[in-house]
């Protein structure tokens, strides 16, 4: 499954996973599709891109892995954050690609997370470990951890605004925001927004 919301790059990596011996089972533009196909469709890979319309593609993740294990998913983003790349780790995302990647790197990139390898470049992989290996030494629900920042958009977030509401509300841009959101999902070990929106509410950060 493919899921793009750029129309000609959707298509393009269609046409390629096909010329290379691939059955496409289905090309979506947002993360809402990707969940409601997926039980029909059953993809063995999801080629993921991170920035979708409604739901994030991490979110999308996190909802097709926690809907079925066997599914993996393979983000394909423009960025190359630190950030981005460990909230995609944390939805259960087996690989990280960034779109400038040769044709013939995505191919392989999906052959070896069909696999059921990790496929990310040394320099992210060494990353992803490295967080990993933080989290399991140290408490992860501790509100502590949060800036003041995040302390401040999550609290906006558990009352129910938007992303774009809080980036209105705080003169903040709203890709800013979304960093934010994920850098905390990422701290407290969260895969969603309703996840971290019940989070914080149990502490008591929506009243």
């Amino acid at each position: 499954m493919v899921v793009d919301d750029h129309p000609i790059w959707r298509r393009a990596v269609e046409r390629d996973l096909v010329e290379a011996g691939f059955e496409v089972v289905a090309c979506v533009a947002d993360g809402e599709a990707a969940v409601r196909l997926a039980p029909a469709t059953r993809p063995d890979v999801v080629l993921m891109d991170l920035q979708l319309p409604g739901i994030t593609g991490v979110e999308a993740t996190a909802e097709l892995v926690r809907a079925d294990p066997s599914i993996r998913v393979l983000m394909l983003s423009s960025s190359g954050e630190d950030a981005d790349v460990l909230a995609a780790a944390k939805a259960g995302a087996r690989g990280y690609l960034v779109k400038s990647a040769a044709t013939e790197e995505l191919i392989e990139a999906v052959h070896r997370t069909a696999a059921g390898q990790a496929v990310f470049s040394p320099g992210l992989a060494a990353l992803v470990l490295g967080e990993f290996r933080r989290l399991a030494a140290g408490p992860a629900d501790d509100p502590a951890r949060l800036t003041e920042r995040e302390t401040e958009v999550l609290r906006l977030v558990a009352k129910g605004l938007t992303a774009r509401q809080v980036a209105d509300r705080l003169v903040l841009s709203h890709r800013t925001v979304q960093n934010h959101v994920q850098n905390t999902l990422r701290k407290l070990q969260l895969h969603n927004k309703v996840q971290l929106t019940r989070w914080a509410i149990e502490q008591g950060m929506a009243e």
